[in-house]
């Protein structure tokens, strides 16, 4: 091999070198992406409904810890002081959720006797998870078939013991082994919302939850799924677990978790439910989610053998939490704070101390310590759901910049060395340290020797997606919706309180969330407001059952999809500034309207958008009226417009224009290209302003063939334009002539109305220039119809080639509008919805007469002299 070759060869195998290492790279970059917090469902003691309930018990410093309720079971007949006294416990206290026997199955298309079956901690895993998925924004039934995983922590049996106990063995029915299985619990889940990624029940103890969402966050890391919900439930209804633990002299007497305390003897159960929405950093803020937090590292291990099965092991504990730091990428002096496990026990308090101050303790300043505390002295321990309500305790604590104090310290541990340790216990509710990172950590050790450990920062601004409207539009639709008309008003009720909380708040992103966010039930709610403070009030209007304008409200009975048709208004509906809020405030109704008026600049003598947003007293003023100018900006307008429907989801089943409205009808429905579109209705445009003054147009309120006869004597110079319904025929030629003809016919007691328009259109009067325009219109290409077009000229739906030439528009621009016969069509299609595309509504009114039609639902989309906004809106 000469010199030359071997370079060759070396140069190839150093790029492939290079790709090689690239590719590991990304690999284990992949390993390490952060994964978002986007969204988060929980309950827990002390009435914690959600997040910022549960950080008002936090901050307020609140003991959630009560005697056991009467209807878990009787505690007299289970209480001894006497740890060793048979079949007793030597507690009173727990920590206890309200309302654990109410749910709501029909929401979740549950049968009421599976539900009964069903233990409650699955009704709480599914009802928090749908809180957490709206609390992201993500509406649930979106989800059906997607790669979406599902990890849940749960360990209790209680309900599948109390079952057999109290009901007997002979009463268990078919539900019963889904309705305690604890791989139902997270399959329940996947099944109900149609999810098709990993579903995963997982019992590590009280490390559950944590594992929950290491397991999630590696799925996720893995590219296994694109979103995965994660979390721990934990239930006590049976006596038999406290038992067993006043056996192993685990509680606390006094029923409180005095952490880090010297008289620390134990920990008091709790219960609570947590679910959480975790999607790859990326995404999220590709997606533009909400982000509350972003986990940077994760790590599980095993304590192995040890001194003790149960006991906890502090090298294990240094394990975790250094890998997490490393997988996370953070130094140990960067964190700030930490979520303990915290049981308060006199053996796991000082071991876990040592631990974090060896892992986290090097290089730290003396004056900003690392600071720790744990959520079971408000709570107590929650099992399987631990991880839960300290990991909430985290995101609400970066989000409000402040560390909750930490409970019933008076004197601290002997058998911790706190001076010669760097770390601190907040008691009272703390600012964050000044210059301090916002990253935690969070721990939970199992007593099976699972351990857990996660590293969580606050999302920094830098990856925070900002967007700003250029001008944010004055009002705002926001719809909600329930299961039942109860159910829509108390939602309305807990909505109205928020925003007023909220008055401040973007509307903007409250009406995004409202409307995208959420499922669509068969009761239905929808308002316009201008700010949160009006939709408060609406919302607490309807609750309180009152009548308000700018509200409407009502049931779907069906699920049937309703047919819309697409109505293109013709000439004469123009006026100044026509779409001038829509322009200023509407991204996709600006960038459209400015893609036309680009096309159309070579071909009119002023830019189009000075002429339909001319000032009073402008060099463009009174340009609109000119058939130039009417006919384009009709066309960009209604182009426009149309735009904007589809661009909120609305699709049409049949479109149709009235004389000039056909175009942009035909347009959409794909007959020719928008440049191809724009350059003929320029051309005709410039054509018919060519034409002499002198044509009239009026409205005749008579049947055809009475009008056919009147205009009989002049039927060469005097032309139907247009039929517009049963009895309103539109006449078209020399002015003096349909003077003439007008005033036969109201000697007869027949109505007539003078239309105001520049030419006589539709009339002989146009001979003159439909050679011309037949040869404009021959350059341009033509298409078959993709969507139902219902012909100006035949009335009926366009067959074949009909509307795919020249000759079609020259006919067109000559004969008659046959708008009564095309409505017809559309009935006969089952058309449910007639929109309007126009800048003001005529085709509709004249639907209100022809027969059927009447009928459908019609809807306006702008309207002269009303806001752009409230029109739409009302519509």
């Amino acid at each position: 091999m000469d010199k030359q070759s071997q370079s060759q060869t070396l140069n190839r195998a150093l790029l492939a070198l290079e790709k090689m290492e690239a590719r590991l790279k990304a690999a284990e970059n992949s390993q390490r992406e952060p994964i978002a917090i986007i969204g988060l469902g929980c309950r827990f003691p002390g009435g914690a409904t959600d997040a910022e309930s549960f950080w008002r018990l936090l901050r307020d410093g609140v003991d959630a810890v009560t005697e056991i309720p009467a209807e878990r079971w009787d505690v007299n007949a289970y209480y001894d002081a006497d740890s060793e006294a048979p079949g007793k416990m030597y507690t009173r206290m727990g920590a206890f959720l309200d309302q654990v026997d109410q749910f709501d199955p029909q929401f979740f298309g549950i049968m009421p006797k599976e539900a009964h079956a069903m233990d409650p901690q699955q009704r709480l895993l599914l009802e928090t998870t749908w809180e957490a998925l709206e609390n992201a924004g993500i509406a649930p039934d979106t989800l059906a078939g997607s790669r979406t995983g599902v990890f849940v922590g749960i360990l209790g049996t209680d309900y599948a013991d109390l079952q057999t106990v109290n009901d007997g063995i002979n009463e268990i029915g078919p539900y019963y082994g889904s309705g305690v299985a604890h791989s139902i619990a997270s399959g329940r889940i996947s099944y109900l919302l149609g999810l098709q990624g990993p579903s995963l029940s997982i019992d590590t103890a009280c490390s559950s939850s944590l594992v929950a969402i290491h397991q999630a966050c590696l799925s996720l890391r893995s590219r296994e799924t694109q979103l995965a919900l994660a979390g721990g439930v934990n239930l006590i209804l049976a006596p038999n677990p406290n038992i067993t633990l006043s056996k192993n002299k685990m509680m606390a007497a006094d029923g409180h978790c005095k952490t880090f305390d010297a008289s620390a003897d134990g920990y008091v159960r709790g219960e609570g439910c947590g679910m959480i929405i975790l999607k790859r950093l990326s995404d999220a803020l590709a997606d533009g989610d909400p982000i509350l937090a972003i986990i940077r590292g994760t790590a599980v291990n095993q304590d192995g053998a040890s001194s003790g099965l149960t006991a906890p092991n502090g090298p294990s504990q240094e394990a975790v939490i250094r890998e997490a730091l490393a997988n996370a990428g953070i130094k140990p002096q960067e964190v700030t704070y930490v979520e303990t496990h915290g049981t308060g026990t006199s053996l796991g308090d000082p071991i876990e101390v040592q631990a974090l101050a060896s892992t986290l303790g090097a290089g730290r300043d003396p004056s900003q310590p690392l600071l720790i505390g744990s959520v079971k002295t408000n709570v107590g321990h929650l099992e399987t759901a631990a991880g839960m309500a300290g990991l909430v305790k985290l995101i609400m604590a970066l989000r409000h910049k402040a560390i909750p104090p930490h409970l019933h310290l008076k004197q601290p541990n002997p058998f911790i060395p706190w001076a010669q340790l760097p770390v601190s216990v907040p008691t009272k509710l703390t600012p964050w340290p000044q210059d301090a990172p916002l990253v935690v950590g969070l721990s939970s050790f199992g007593f099976s020797g699972t351990n857990a450990h996660l590293i969580i920062t606050a999302p920094p601004a830098s990856e925070l997606k900002q967007v700003k409207a250029q001008i944010d539009r004055p009002s705002h639709i926001l719809t909600f919706s329930a299961k039942s008309e109860s159910a829509l008003q108390e939602l309305s009720q807990q909505i109205g309180n928020y925003l007023t909380k909220q008055s401040n708040g973007s509307l903007a992103d409250i009406a995004y969330t409202t409307n995208t966010g959420r499922a669509k039930f068969a009761h239905r709610l929808s308002l316009w407001a201008d700010s949160a403070e009006e939709a408060a009030a609406k919302l607490k209007a309807f609750s309180a059952g009152e009548e308000i304008s700018g509200l409407v409200s009502g049931h779907i009975s069906h699920n049937k999809r309703l047919k819309a048709a697409f109505l293109f208004t013709g000439q004469g509906a123009q006026y100044l500034s026509m779409g001038r809020q829509l322009y200023d405030t509407q991204p996709v109704f600006r960038a459209e309207l400015d893609r036309c008026a680009a096309l159309l600049r070579p071909y009119l003598p002023q830019p189009l958008l000075d002429v339909i947003f001319a000032q009073e007293g402008s060099e463009q003023d009174g340009l609109l009226d000119q058939t130039v100018y009417t006919q384009t900006a009709l066309f960009a307008i209604e182009y426009s417009l149309a735009r904007l429907w589809q661009a909120w989801g609305v699709e049409p089943f049949a479109v149709m224009g009235h004389s000039v409205g056909e175009y942009i009808a035909a347009c959409i429905a794909g007959v020719f290209s928008l440049e191809d579109g724009l350059k003929l209705i320029a051309e005709r445009g410039r054509l018919m302003q060519s034409l002499p003054e002198g044509g009239k147009m009026s409205a005749i309120f008579a049947d055809e063939a009475r009008v056919k006869e009147a205009i009989k004597p002049f039927r060469d110079r005097v032309s139907i334009a247009a039929i517009n319904g049963p009895t309103n025929i539109v006449i078209s030629g020399e002015g003096k002539l349909v003077d003439e003809i007008c005033r036969s016919l109201e000697a007869e007691k027949v109505k007539t109305r003078s239309l105001q328009v520049s030419h006589a259109f539709h009339s002989p009067l146009v001979d003159p220039i439909l050679d011309e325009f037949e040869r404009a219109a021959s350059t341009i290409t033509y298409h078959q119809p993709q969507l139902r077009l219902i012909s100006n000229l035949t009335g009926q739906p366009a067959m074949g080639d009909t509307v795919t030439n020249a000759a079609y528009w020259r006919k067109h621009t000559r004969e008659s509008v046959q708008f009564a016969p095309a409505v017809e069509s559309l009935i006969r299609l089952n058309i449910d919805i007639l929109i309007e595309i126009g800048p003001s509504p005529t085709l509709l009114g004249m639907t209100q007469r022809i027969p059927g039609a009447d009928q459908k639902l019609s809807v306006p989309t702008l309207r002269q002299g009303r806001d752009d906004w409230h029109q739409i809106f009302e519509s």
